[in-house]
Formats: C-alpha cells, structure tokens, sequence
C-alpha cells in the first residue's frame, strides 16, 4: 500500500468512523484555491455542530503519532479554509469546531483510531 492508498485508507476510515457516531458527513475533500479540508462532519445537537476534520493517517509511530502533525500552523490554515467553506453557504452555522483524527494502519492488526475534539482551541 503506498502513501496514497494508506491516506485514501485513512479518510476512508475517518470519515466511516464519524458515521457511525452518528454525525453526518458533509464533504469530503472540500477544495478552493487555498487548499483543501478533509472533511466537513455534523455532529447532531441543538444546534448542530459543524466540524472541520483535520485526518492524518500513518502505517506507525516512527515518525510519531499522526495527531502530532496537527501544528498550530496547520490549524490556522484549517481556520481559514473554514472561512472560506462558510461564506459559500445560503445560511448561518451557529456553532463550529476543529477536530483532528488520527489512524493508525498498522500492518498486522486493526486500524487505530484516535479522534480529539476541539483541536487549537
């Protein structure tokens, strides 16, 4: 599996994970031209919670944990993406949040997932 193939594997299995908490995914690799948001979930609430989903996937830790790759620098980008996201709806989002999941492809065991809420907050 090469590096494409675990990163679809890792979307693939974030976005699976997300549904099956029962949120809804709303886009998977949204794109403008400043760059792209791995997914956009809804968590179920009042109000609704929309979350921009930061996935970072790895075969293991030798380069450390996928979370760690979630940089200030990255969230910062990840807000501004957002932005832009949000100015194309017809209507307003009452509540967002920033959430990194991380997975692990190990090759001889299941799939690790480690999913944390509000990211740079």
């Amino acid at each position: 599996m090469g590096n494409v193939d675990v990163w679809r594997a890792g979307e693939d299995l974030a976005a699976t994970y997300l549904s099956g908490i029962g949120w809804e995914v709303v886009e998977r690799n949204w794109r403008c031209p400043a760059g792209e948001l791995d997914i956009i979930a809804k968590e179920p609430g009042s109000p609704p919670v929309v979350v921009f989903c930061e996935v970072k996937c790895r075969r293991d830790r030798g380069f450390g944990d996928p979370l760690e790759s979630i940089t200030a620098t990255k969230v910062a980008k990840l807000r501004q993406l957002a932005l832009h996201w949000l100015r194309g709806l017809d209507h307003p989002v009452p509540r967002i949040r920033f959430d990194g999941v991380g997975i692990l492809l190990p090759r001889d065991s299941p799939p690790v997932i480690t999913h944390v809420r509000g990211i740079g907050s």
